[in-house]
């Protein structure tokens, strides 16, 4: 536990931005950014080969957001990194900003425009085949919601990275189990997950999305399997550490009251406080 501790503590801070930003803004998307905020952590600050002050750095490691909707979350690690001024986080989801409802490549530290659902893994094997043919050593993350499994394009992406066999390749599914419009399993069953994406030819491994052992030990080279591409589902809860918001399905796109943002605040205090 204590050699995670500084990730912990580090996740309730990145916690305490994204309900700032929620609420100043009165927009984006906090359960979900919520339940994916740890991963976000585990990779930016303890598994990604990156450099905040060099973002175009040919040798880096690529992460995709998928799941562009949650990015609440991944601009405030991103602004936490260094990849820009933390200043421009208050001007979230505002007239003029570049800190937009979706990852632009206008942001340094974003690699590419997501948010049309079901999109991101083609473009994390296209990536990653790329490096093949590069002869280079970088990995290429690619973040999903469980909700968007519904699309297509998914599957047709899962295909390709298996017969070219991208081990250089990790896709991660945030299984919060919810999604806008109820639970995934209601609206549009995707299990067994795991046994599908085995049958496509991945290396499955499934965790708590919550655990930085489990997250940093899934997610590190040291794991990596030859000749195959890898899945982590990430077994999550959506609205993650603000008692309120978890496992609500209204908290996908919800905005605080005053009420609700003091209570919030209040609770991830206590939490950074016993950290």
């Amino acid at each position: 536990m204590s050699k995670y501790k500084h990730l912990m503590k580090k996740a309730a801070l990145i916690r305490r931005d994204i309900v700032d930003i929620v609420y100043r803004s009165s927009a984006g998307h906090i359960g979900g950014s919520l339940s994916e905020t740890d991963i976000l952590v585990a990779l930016y600050y303890e598994v990604m080969r990156i450099d905040p002050e060099n973002p175009g750095w040919a040798d880096r490691d690529r992460f995709i957001l998928s799941k562009g909707h949650s990015i609440d979350a991944y601009y405030c690690v991103l602004a936490d990194r260094g990849f820009f001024d933390r200043k421009e986080l208050l001007t979230y989801s505002q007239f003029g900003s570049k800190l937009i409802g979706h990852p632009n490549r206008q942001i340094p530290g974003v690699e590419m425009n997501t948010g049309a659902l079901g999109h991101g893994l083609s473009i994390g094997v296209g990536m990653a085949l790329a490096a093949k043919m590069d002869k280079k050593d970088y990995r290429v993350f690619v973040l999903m919601g469980d909700g968007e499994l519904a699309e297509g394009s998914v599957w047709e992406a899962a295909m390709a990275a298996s017969n070219y066999r991208l081990d250089n390749l990790v896709a991660i599914i945030d299984r919060n189990g919810l999604q806008i419009s109820g639970k995934t399993e209601e609206v549009m069953a995707i299990e067994p997950l795991g046994e599908k994406w085995k049958s496509f030819g991945w290396n499955v491994s499934v965790i708590d999305g919550h655990d930085f052992s489990s997250i940093c030990s899934a997610l590190s080279e040291d794991r990596k399997v030859r000749n195959m591409p890898s899945l982590v589902i990430a077994e999550t809860v959506k609205g993650k550490g603000i008692s309120f918001m978890e496992n609500e399905p209204k908290w996908h796109h919800g905005v605080m009251t005053p009420e609700e943002y003091k209570k919030a605040c209040e609770e991830l205090d206590r939490l950074l406080e016993v950290l």
